[in-house]
This record gives structure tokens, C-alpha cells and sequence, in this order.
């Protein structure tokens, strides 16, 4: 991601504007930065759009490139819906250029703006009253009903996962003053989810036993919606110890501290009391993380229930071969005896965590 002090779409800065409509004049530092991202002038194409309600948006004229959406996704009552009606409009491989104020600006711009004594104090209301009210269920009507879904927090992990969720692959993005540029592209049609993670309990597709789908339950640790950005950051930076995703911005920082103590796998409790898992067993797994998986594992995995307790808090592997070798000897071992091998990685597992200190990564 690159970073400028420029505004993002200066009218004052005449350099370059949008083919067929004068809304909008882009600054040069964004110009070359869609240039260089898509490697064309196509962005001279694009359709300026300045209104925050989907049934405004005006169909895409012949040869244009897409939208360029000049109204921040702070400020969108509906962004999913709006997002969908643009992807509507738009052909396979048609660019979307969208901005928001990610939440990291804006408390900075807060923090810097009054004294200490005043900013904290004003910084914690803008968080409680512009991101945590909106995210639950008995509180998110009153809020948009008051601010029509202005000025509300977001993250540049959800702005990201939101453009993913409704079919756009993000290309690139760049921070310019207090905005957050996303250029994107359609590549499919939206997902349309209706229950994406967005609350504090969130229920997660896992595969279970003999490769059907459970609904793991835990509390949400990551920005909202972010399963649609597990894809993307797996390519772009791969994994730690073959577990997490590296340099995972997704997680929240009250996220890390939850994770790290185990504090988000509490409701999974009701999984095991269900009998969807056991106590000692591999991870269950989301749907692209399993098919990372080589097939001889995936096929082993399979064919017994996950666990809450993964067998590497046993072994401590240190690289993505040493994970895959803990959890196929592991499912060798519950093969030939099921009970010893539980016991056996309990106690071991236990030992690690109780005694040496180890902690979830």
C-alpha cells in the first residue's frame, strides 16, 4: 500500500478528469497510482457516482471502465446493497474505485486534533456510539434510524472484505490525506449473505466428520466479514507455522488478547456438548484453509470429528511440514487406539499450556 498527503480527488489540482462527466478531477498521485495498478489510462473511463443510495446509480454508459464512487463508504446506509447494484450494472473485469476513512485514521485524526485530556474521552464516544452500537442486534436500528449510516467506523479490513463479499477482487489500495483509496474489479456476482460475521457470536462453516459442514460457534475476533479475506491474505503472505495467516490484519487488538487466553473458543463448549467435536482432535477447518491441505490429509481428516484441543498444542510444530506431520501422526495414533492416544495428548497438551506457558498463536 502506498501513502500520500494529497487529497484524494482534488478539484483544485486540474489535471486529469473522468471521460463524459465533470464531478470529479482526479489528483495526480491517484491517477498514476490506478495507472500503475492496472497498467492502462482506462481509469478516464470511469463513471463518477456522488450519491449514497443504490437506486441512484445510473447505468454504465458504452465504453466506460466502471464507477468511481466519490461518496466514502463511512457514509453509505447499506454499503453491501449498494455495492451489489454497482456490480449489477457492471460487466466481468469492469474496474470499482471506492474510498472510506478506515477506523486507525480516524482515531488518529481525533487523538491529534484535541489535547489528551479532551481527545481520549471524545475517541471512546466516537467508538462506542460509531462502531459498536452499529454491529449489535439490539442497538444497530436505533443507530441507523438516527445517523442514516453516516459517519460510522469501519475498518479497512471490513471496506476490503465487503468489496470481496460482493464479487469485486481488490487490485490495490492507497492512503491519500485521511482517505483510504480501494481500486477493485468485478470478477463474479455477489455472495449475497445474509449472515456474514458481523456480531459479537458468530456461527462459522467448518468441515466436520466424513466432510459435512458444522456450524462452530465463537466470538468474532476479527473485523466484519473478514472470512471473505481469508483468500487474499493467504496469497499475499502465506502462513505462520502453518496454522495462521501471517501479518493478519483482520484481527481486532481486543481480538489477539481474546485468542491468545482462548477467550473466543468459550461457545465452542456447545459445540462439544452437542457432540460435534470431541475434546482432543484436529482443528475443524474453514473451506479454503482444508483445501490447502495435501489430499492424503484432507482424506484422513475426515473420516473422524474434529476437537476442541488440536494436537500441535502436544507437539509444538515450529513449520507448515511439521503441522501436517503432527496431525497425520496424531490421526495415525487415534486409528489404532482412540482412547490411549486422547488421554496421551490431553495430558501433554495440558502440560504445555499449564506448566510451559504455551498460548494460543
Amino acid at each position: 500500500m502506498i501513502e500520500t498527503k494529497n487529497n484524494v480527488l482534488d478539484r483544485k489540482t486540474d489535471h486529469r478528469t473522468f471521460t463524459g462527466n465533470n464531478l470529479s478531477i482526479l489528483s495526480p498521485e491517484l491517477f498514476n497510482f490506478i495507472e500503475n495498478s492496472i497498467g492502462s489510462d482506462d481509469v478516464v473511463n470511469l463513471l463518477c457516482v456522488q450519491s449514497n443510495k443504490p437506486f441512484d446509480i445510473s447505468p454504465l454508459p458504452e465504453h466506460s471502465s466502471g464507477y468511481a464512487l466519490l461518496c466514502r463508504l463511512n457514509n453509505i446506509r447499506r454499503i453491501n446493497k449498494f455495492l451489489e447494484k454497482m456490480n449489477q450494472n457492471m460487466a466481468l473485469g469492469q474496474y470499482i474505485l471506492v474510498k472510506l476513512e478506515t477506523n486507525r485514521t480516524r482515531s488518529s485524526r481525533l487523538l491529534n486534533r484535541y489535547p489528551k485530556i479532551i481527545g481520549y474521552p471524545i475517541y471512546a464516544t466516537d467508538f462506542l456510539f460509531n462502531r459498536m452500537i452499529p454491529k449489535l442486534s439490539i442497538t444497530k436500528r436505533v443507530y441507523f434510524f438516527l445517523t442514516k449510516g453516516k459517519s460510522r467506523v469501519l475498518s479497512l479490513s471490513e471496506g476490503l472484505a465487503r468489496l470481496f463479499s460482493c464479487g469485486f477482487e481488490v487490485i490495490d489500495y492507497i492512503k491519500i490525506g485521511d482517505e483510504t483509496i480501494i481500486l477493485s474489479k468485478k470478477i463474479k456476482e455477489p455472495a449475497y449473505d445474509t449472515t456474514p460475521t458481523y456480531g459479537l457470536l458468530v456461527k462459522l462453516d467448518r468441515i466436520g466428520q466424513n466432510g459435512e459442514i458444522l456450524k462452530v460457534f465463537k466470538i468474532r475476533t476479527m473485523h466484519p466479514y473478514s472470512e471473505y479475506l481469508q483468500e487474499y491474505l493467504f496469497e499475499q503472505h502465506g502462513t505462520k507455522d502453518g496454522d495462521k495467516i501471517e501479518k493478519d490484519f483482520r484481527v481486532t487488538n481486543w481480538g489477539r488478547f481474546m485468542r491468545k487466553y482462548w477467550i473466543d473458543e468459550i461457545p465452542m463448549v456447545w459445540n462439544w456438548v452437542k457432540r460435534d467435536l470431541k475434546l482432543i482432535g484436529v482443528r475443524p477447518l474453514s473451506e479454503h484453509k482444508f483445501n490447502t491441505y495435501p489430499e492424503y490429509l484432507q482424506k484422513k481428516r475426515v473420516r473422524y470429528k474434529p476437537g476442541l484441543i488440536p494436537p500441535y498444542y502436544a507437539d509444538l510444530p515450529h513449520s507448515v511440514e511439521d503441522f501436517f506431520e503432527v496431525e497425520e501422526k496424531y490421526l495415525n495414533a487415534y486409528e489404532k487406539n482412540p482412547i490411549r492416544t486422547d488421554l496421551k495428548y490431553l495430558f501433554k497438551a495440558l502440560y504445555n499450556i499449564l506448566i510451559k506457558g504455551e498460548r494460543s498463536r
